[in-house]
């Protein structure tokens, strides 16, 4: 495992490397519920996003994208015992396509995997479907579906987020 998340780092930092001038970088937060088997163990989820895209076209962008998700474990009672969640981690890394349908909308998605960070969380496979719009030349709002495939079901969120060209 150590040396598949070593290689994945390298790829990504090469990837960095190689196309930092043809490309743009992005930085950003995030804020989501939790649905489905998440929803009935975590109340709310924060993120921080980080994507590198160049451009492949005049209309569509690719590249590579990582962050960190935390998402808050709720609290529960069972026959006068309460029980806590413990909260979950995520680091995802992933490539990423974006589709300009004009200068303000965008249609794009990542695939990838999520590294499980917490005690117990083995991560999975990883996608996250998003539409955004340009609010300006630097700064982007999107909406988006994240789903990270773990094991015995699915760790589902649907978010806004907000996101910063540097």
């Amino acid at each position: 495992m150590k040396k598949t998340i070593l290689a994945i780092v390298a790829v990504f930092a090469m990837v960095f490397t190689a196309n930092a001038q043809d490309g743009k970088f992005e930085v950003g937060i995030n804020g989501a519920l939790p649905v489905g088997d998440a929803g009935d163990a975590y109340t709310f989820s924060v993120g921080l996003d980080a994507a590198y895209l160049w451009n492949v076209s005049d209309k569509f962008d690719a590249g590579v994208a990582t962050g960190f998700t935390n998402a808050f474990g709720d609290e529960f009672s069972v026959a006068g015992i309460t029980f806590e969640v413990e909260d979950a981690q995520f680091i995802p890394l992933a490539g990423t396509a974006r589709y300009n349908v004009s200068s303000d909308f965008f249609l794009g998605a990542d695939l990838g995997y999520a590294i499980g960070i917490n005690d117990g969380n083995d991560g999975g496979f990883y996608y996250r479907p998003k539409v955004g719009y340009n609010v300006s030349e630097k700064v982007s709002l999107n909406l988006s579906y994240t789903g990270i495939s773990v094991d015995g079901g699915s760790f589902d969120t649907i978010g806004l987020g907000v996101m910063f060209g540097l």
